[in-house]
């Protein structure tokens, strides 16, 4: 059920002793005023909110801008580095901030303009709960940043550069003196590929517990920064709408909880993890877009026939106000999505991260949507059809390509990288491996494909497809045939306008290039090599790895 937003909280601040008490009476919602001298508690110390939670964790919350502004766990304070606290995007600047108590919950609300940010705190528990809620563009990005002290967390991950101050790139992709590179960037996770992101050492785990995204944008294969460490401090982020590498326009509303958590080392309890928490806890505290789980419904499926079972499937649901996914069963493709909202959804069927089938689904509250058996048109997958040869396979990534996996946590100059030029060979074995992930017009433009054909073959007109899953500055391929045809250029498909094949992602939008290639451009001799000199062009981008580019799918030559 939604709650009201006309709730006390967010009217009144309260403070110890005799104002504490005023607040009670006046407070007619559903937190009460309350202090406690010692266990769970809040307590106002004229600048900030004080929270204890009766476990091992104190924090802070700044009354004048609603930064979090302490973080004490232990004993040992975590929160802060470079003079900055946590906080909403870079920080709100001044905004109304008050505190409410009821029962074993303490609810501290901010808003700021049309934003309004939660902080809440159960009894007994070393966690902080956070909802964030954005209602139009008046703040620019979606993210909550926890800064952590200097040196409690040291590491040399991918998307730490506490060893080195080097940039290859901007101001944030950094080179190690043995040639190794490091950037907050570099995450390796799609948003589908975890649950909590954090650290920890010494007896002591930090943790953010991500949201279920459903206010996000960019589906379940999203890639973004989570967290960095460098000489100065570390940072843990949930990022709902960044700007960078976006595929679909910002979703407003309220997001969350996301959770700060602290364990004895180990990982949280997975009982956080979206798809596992329940707050019912939370239903009636007044939070401002609010829906409980009596409010929402759910779609299952009965399974997906005509799957690539070499593959996994992802059943998505979407539209312009909330986006849920889940994974599809590798037996029988059984699938099961809860906690959706009520409304119209596309739901698409992924293989891999290829989108081969969609429909639509309407959810309402505390029902099931039941969909029968999906069977996906071999149409649908460009697998299926017959190929004089393939490199790669149409799964929606460049994944088996030459560097794929190290470009998800690495720059392509990194000295781990096998060189980006030379040539494929057709019926090598390797021709998938030594083709490049990317291509790039000022790197290894011109890339060569040597293959044979039969007479019959060569006697033919063909098609020729390249699948591309993102782009940077327009970067697509023209092929040319033996030196004697040469294709013409083709149109840009939309693509998102920022960095991506240099800060570890390559999702934008899956794109197919087709080229119909006639008889008179192959070569007649059977013994000899046909030559496919595949360039990118672009009238956009600078240089080297900046310069146009794209991430290869798949290519094949169809019969």
């Amino acid at each position: 059920m939604s709650a009201a937003e006309s709730s006390p909280v967010g009217r009144r601040t309260f403070v110890l002793g005799t104002a504490a008490a005023a607040g009670t009476a006046a407070l007619a919602g559903p937190l009460a005023g309350s202090a406690s001298a010692g266990g769970f508690g809040w307590s106002d110390d004229g600048s900030d909110f004080v929270v204890d939670t009766g476990a091992s964790l104190v924090f802070k919350v700044s009354k004048t801008n609603g930064d979090l502004t302490s973080l004490v766990y232990k004993g040992t304070e975590y929160q802060g580095y470079g003079g900055k606290n946590s906080h909403v995007e870079s920080g709100l600047g001044t905004s109304t901030v008050t505190v409410g108590q009821s029962g074993s919950t303490i609810l501290i609300s901010v808003a700021h303009g049309t934003l309004k940010h939660y902080y809440a705190a159960r009894s007994g528990e070393n966690n902080i709960y956070l909802w964030t809620n954005k209602a139009d563009s008046s703040v620019s990005a979606s993210r909550y940043i926890v800064r952590v002290k200097a040196g409690l967390f040291l590491n040399d991950e991918p998307d730490s550069y506490t060893y080195t101050t080097s940039t290859v790139e901007a101001s944030d992709v950094f080179a190690k003196s043995d040639g190794q590179t490091r950037s907050k960037h570099y995450s390796k996770l799609r948003v589908i590929d975890y649950d909590h992101i954090g650290w920890s050492s010494g007896g002591v785990g930090l943790w953010i517990v991500r949201s279920n995204h459903e206010k996000a944008s960019g589906g379940p294969f999203y890639r973004s920064l989570l967290r960095h460490q460098s000489a100065d401090g570390g940072g843990l982020y949930e990022i709902l709408y960044y700007g960078e590498n976006q595929t679909e326009a910002e979703r407003y509303g309220l997001q969350g909880p996301y959770v700060i958590a602290f364990t004895d080392g180990g990982a949280p309890s997975s009982a956080l993890f979206p798809g596992t928490l329940t707050t019912s806890w939370a239903d009636s505290l007044g939070i401002s877009g609010y829906v409980g789980a009596s409010g929402r419904g759910r779609v299952a499926g009965v399974g997906i026939a005509g799957r690539n079972t070499a593959y996994p499937y992802t059943v998505g649901l979407a539209n312009s106000a909330a986006q849920y996914w889940g994974a599809a069963r590798s037996s029988d493709g059984y699938f099961s999505v809860g906690g959706v909202l009520p409304g119209a959804y596309t739901l698409t069927v992924y293989k891999g991260e290829l989108a081969v089938y969609s429909t639509q689904v309407t959810v309402s509250a505390g029902a099931t949507t039941s969909v029968n058996t999906i069977t996906v048109p071999s149409s649908n997958d460009p697998s299926h059809a017959n190929a004089i040869w393939r490199i790669g396979d149409w799964n929606g990534s460049p994944g088996g390509f030459k560097n794929a996996d190290l470009m998800t946590y690495a720059h392509p100059s990194d000295v781990r990288a096998a060189s980006w030029t030379g040539n494929v060979v057709i019926g090598s074995g390797t021709e998938t491996s030594a083709f490049p992930a990317y291509l790039w017009k000022d790197v290894n433009s011109g890339l060569l494909v040597y293959f044979r054909l039969t007479a019959a073959q060569a006697a033919a007109a063909h098609t020729l497809r390249i699948g591309v899953t993102t782009a940077y500055a327009n970067g697509r391929p023209q092929i040319s045939l033996n030196g004697t045809w040469t294709s013409s250029i083709p149109s840009p498909p939309t693509q998102p306008s920022t960095r991506s094949l240099t800060v570890g992602s390559y999702r934008g939008n899956n794109h197919t290039f087709t080229y119909s290639i006639p008889a008179s451009a192959w070569l007649t001799d059977t013994g000899q090599y046909n030559v496919l000199k595949i360039d990118v062009v672009s009238g956009s981008g600078t240089t080297g790895y900046l310069s146009a580019g794209t991430a290869i799918d798949a290519v094949d030559l169809l019969a």
